[in-house]
């Protein structure tokens, strides 16, 4: 108990020098995810999104993960192109890992690459810095910044704008990595409570310094069946778990980002742990993805009862159907 009240006071004062140039005002931010897939010519459409992106002139925008398919080649060049994309958003640009990245890469058409060689290389990539990628940069508070013993996990990570705490966290599809062999599954046990403890840590310092609501960004999608709240086998039970009990104690806004099915959805699906009623302080915002290379503008508003609204970004030149 005393470590985590000294890990508290470590994230107070990690965030105190952003928190003073906190306002009130609405503002709003661009969510997308799991693109682009077919290569090359989905390349041109994610161009495309970018720019689009770019003029909307976000406080900054959230890639959710998988920045290729799973059949798509896990190299390094790979991973260079991809980080020279999310430099051309000249908003900050927020990422959390997909599974496509590294957890599906020992697949043959992926480069049967070793898993935890892809992870270890993404996280030298990506997430070297205490600042986000894009071209204006945001500083981040990392995990394994203000957390000894999750020194690891450099891409879990917080933000605060204008009251609202943003969390990044590494949950991939491919359940969550508990699966294939027991390598793959001593790095779940140990993602997953780095994950558990930073969950945890969000709502204790949102609920301390009084913050509106809060936003967690991962990749998986963790309500695809029922049973993945409830089932030994899941990777994602202790995750739900711990969202529905600290969000039922918050109370107030919270919305969960996701990606993975690449299907547009606005809904409540976070229920009770013992899964009899819906927890209703609590959305969902799944992106689009694959095929459907678009996006989601979310505003909030800090002075709104519900903070939260949504409009897609769906540019007729990048869909499939009706052809442009």
């Amino acid at each position: 108990m005393q470590l985590f009240k000294a890990f508290l006071v470590g994230l107070f004062i990690a965030c105190s020098g952003v928190i003073s140039a906190q306002s009130f005002e609405p503002f709003q931010f661009v969510a997308l995810g799991d693109m682009p897939y077919s290569l090359p010519e989905d390349d041109v459409r994610y161009e495309r999104l970018i720019s689009e992106i770019n003029k909307t002139k976000p406080s900054f925008s959230i890639f959710i993960g998988d920045t290729k398919s799973g059949s798509t080649p896990c190299s390094d060049e790979y991973n260079q192109k991809v980080k020279t994309y999310f430099n051309q958003f000249i908003s900050p640009l927020i990422y959390s890992l997909g599974d496509n990245e590294w957890t599906d890469c020992h697949r043959p058409l992926a480069g049967s690459y070793d898993p935890i060689e892809r992870l270890d290389k993404l996280r030298n990539i990506f997430f070297n810095t205490s600042k986000s990628l894009g071209k204006q940069t945001l500083d981040l508070t990392r995990q394994a910044d203000v957390d000894p013993k999750n020194k690891k996990f450099v891409e879990n990570a917080y933000w605060v704008k204008n009251h609202f705490l943003f969390v990044n966290l590494h949950i991939p599809g491919s359940n969550n990595n508990f699966e294939r062999d027991e390598q793959s599954k001593a790095e779940y046990y140990e993602r997953n409570q780095a994950n558990l403890d930073w969950i945890q840590s969000a709502f204790a310092l949102a609920s301390m310094k009084g913050y509106l609501g809060i936003v967690f960004c991962y990749q998986a999608d963790m309500f695809y069946t029922p049973t993945q709240a409830t089932h030994a086998e899941s990777g994602y039970r202790d995750t739900l778990h711990t969202l529905s009990k600290h969000a039922q104690e918050f109370k107030k806004p919270v919305l969960l980002i996701h990606g993975d099915s690449h299907r547009l959805i606005i809904d409540q699906p976070l229920k009770t742990i013992d899964q009899k009623h819906v927890v209703e302080n609590v959305l969902r915002l799944e992106v689009m993805g694959a095929e459907q290379v678009q996006a989601v503008k979310v505003q909030v508003n800090p002075k709104s009862e519900q903070p939260f609204s949504f409009t897609p970004i769906l540019l007729r030149q990048n869909m499939s159907l009706p052809r442009p």
